[in-house]
């Protein structure tokens, strides 16, 4: 079906890059997620074929590609069926490695961003504290200044890479005044005495390595610091859109894959004679799906293009994230009840999407946030201007 949103060029991107998924990456999934861990290699293969520079300028190896290359991305990714190995690869991708290209001055785009692109190190991006969650201003790691060092102190959770990646993003504070403006971006090797991590236990997302991240008297080069000192909440905030879209798109690409699933199974299940794609009450919940998913879809390609143009549309952002991991979880609970006694089992993959679903509306800022950033900008009129430093 043509699209006003992808070209020839788009199409040809997305078949190869679903080929390398189905060659390279889908005989192993149900082995990652049984491990726990990603093997290594698939990280320099994706860098090899230039799927982590999608959105990276050429001086740094990247491809400098438009946004809806990322879409195409994403939306492939979640066709393996594993959250947890998609959000590895998105998370180092468009999360850590933003920064580094936003914030980093040239040396650290060199040591770190160059080799990010080429899958040789692994990056993780780390602000949400135990004690925190969704309050970023309320983060309590600490970087306090020594000579020419930063010594930091503090903890980290639900960071995803946190345990297998080779250099950490932090959010830290680095003023005496709680103020959120006193925050900092740094990076930290992976190496450096005093930092620990242990791996967390969850419900889904099982494939990727969600960390806890300990901090004890960790001494970086204050050459480490991103960007300027005390601004790395106005950072922070102006990577949220996208981040919060990622999410949306993830969402609503997930949901594809799990009403898709549900068809062809529901294409060949007989009951009473029939196929249960017969079924009047079934063909409804179908439809209903169908037309929510393409709703979302159409929506979160609008943002990608108000972002692409260098807008910043926070607000369609937080609905997008909002709306579309709703719409995952309901559409992973009807398509698995599709399946009856057979949706239950682990074989059939709609035990997994319905377990790697339920983190949408938890991860990148809670529904429950979400609906408030929404309520202030529709209801208070507060206008979420694009950052400036």
């Amino acid at each position: 079906m043509k699209s006003k949103y992808f070209n020839e060029e788009h199409n040809l991107f997305r078949e190869g890059f679903r080929d390398f998924l189905q060659k390279e990456v889908v005989p192993n999934i149900d082995e990652w997620e049984k491990s726990g861990k990603i093997d290594r290699s698939i990280w320099t293969k994706f860098g090899e074929m230039g799927y982590f520079g999608i959105a990276y300028p050429e001086e740094y190896g990247g491809l400098d590609l438009d946004l809806f290359y990322t879409v195409i991305f994403l939306e492939e990714l979640q066709k393996v069926n594993s959250g947890g190995f998609a959000a590895a690869m998105w998370a180092h991708a468009y999360l850590s490695m933003q920064h580094l290209l936003a914030e980093g001055d040239d040396r650290i785009k060199t040591e770190y961003l160059k080799p990010a692109i080429l899958g040789e190190k692994i990056g993780c991006l780390c602000i949400s504290e135990p004690f925190g969650g969704s309050d970023v201003g309320g983060m309590r790691t600490t970087a306090v200044a020594d000579g020419d060092s930063y010594l930091i102190n503090g903890s980290k959770t639900f960071i995803t890479n946190g345990v297998y990646s080779d250099f950490l993003i932090v959010a830290l504070k680095t003023g005496a005044d709680v103020n959120s403006k006193d925050i900092s971006i740094v990076v930290v090797d992976r190496d450096t005495p005093g930092l620990s991590a242990s791996k967390l236990d969850k419900l889904g997302w099982r494939a990727s390595d969600t960390g806890e991240i300990a901090f004890d008297n960790v001494r970086i080069p204050k050459e480490n610091l991103m960007g300027e000192e005390n601004k790395g909440f106005y950072y922070i905030m102006q990577h949220f859109a996208l981040e919060r879209l990622t999410m949306g798109v993830n969402a609503v690409a997930r949901s594809e894959y799990a009403l898709d699933y549900a068809l062809r199974y529901m294409s060949e299940r007989k009951a009473f004679g029939k196929t249960l794609n017969r079924f009047q009450v079934l063909r409804h919940r179908v439809a209903q799906m169908a037309s929510e998913i393409e709703m979302n879809k159409q929506f979160n390609y609008s943002i990608v293009e108000k972002l692409q143009a260098g807008e910043y549309p926070v607000k369609e952002a937080s609905m997008s994230k909002l709306l579309s991991t709703q719409l995952s979880d309901k559409v992973a609970t009807e398509c698995l009840q599709m399946l009856g006694g057979y949706g239950y089992m682990e074989e059939y993959h709609l035990a997994r999407v319905f377990r790697d679903s339920r983190l949408g509306q938890i991860g990148g800022g809670t529904s429950e946030i979400l609906c408030e950033i929404i309520a202030k900008m529709v209801i208070d009129k507060k206008v979420y201007d694009k950052p400036v430093e």
